[in-house]
């Protein structure tokens, strides 16, 4: 019988870093659903150390939308409380590091100043969903896993047009 392997969804491709800017893939581990049962969000928070207000990021939960977060990392027993889904295998995230400012302000409808460090915003990134949070170390977002190398060569196209502009300029 054939052994398999799992494989992360950018598997084998390298940081790119262009125009000041590193791109690449994090793995995250385990990634879970949280949604709140009516009137139980205190009762999860408590079990979870908090739970995130709209568009922030509180530890490891990210802000999903209302009474919902993603949960990075080991889930506890949250039975009665929320409806939890193991979304691991279906979401892919990247990095970006750096002056990363110009690149989000071409890809993603926002105004990047709006993304703070501990501020978690789902966003379109072209015709893509996508979480962004502003942590310590930069960017991450997250997109489908089915999405990935899509999201990949959207970020890398502007940031090889960010290079060139500076080409250009200096």
């Amino acid at each position: 019988m054939r052994e398999l392997f799992a494989k992360t969804a950018l598997q084998g491709q390298k940081p790119l870093t262009q125009a000041g800017v590193t791109l690449s893939e994090e793995v995250l581990g385990a990634i879970t659903s949280v949604a709140c049962f009516p009137g139980k969000r205190d009762l999860v928070a408590a079990q979870l150390g908090g739970f995130p207000t709209p568009n922030r990021r509180e530890g490891n939960l990210l802000w999903t939308g209302p009474e919902q977060a993603f949960l990075l990392g080991a889930a506890p027993d949250l039975t009665g409380l929320a409806a939890t889904t193991d979304q691991t295998g279906g979401w892919a995230a990247l990095r970006l590091v750096g002056a990363v400012d110009p690149v989000l302000a071409r890809l993603f409808p926002i105004d990047p100043r709006t993304l703070t460090e501990g501020a978690c915003l789902r966003t379109p990134l072209g015709h893509m969903n996508a979480v962004l949070t502003r942590d310590g170390q930069g960017v991450l977002i997250l997109v489908f896993r089915s999405m990935a190398r899509t999201a990949w060569d959207e970020i890398a196209h502007v940031m090889a047009m960010l290079q060139a502009r500076e080409g250009i300029a200096g």
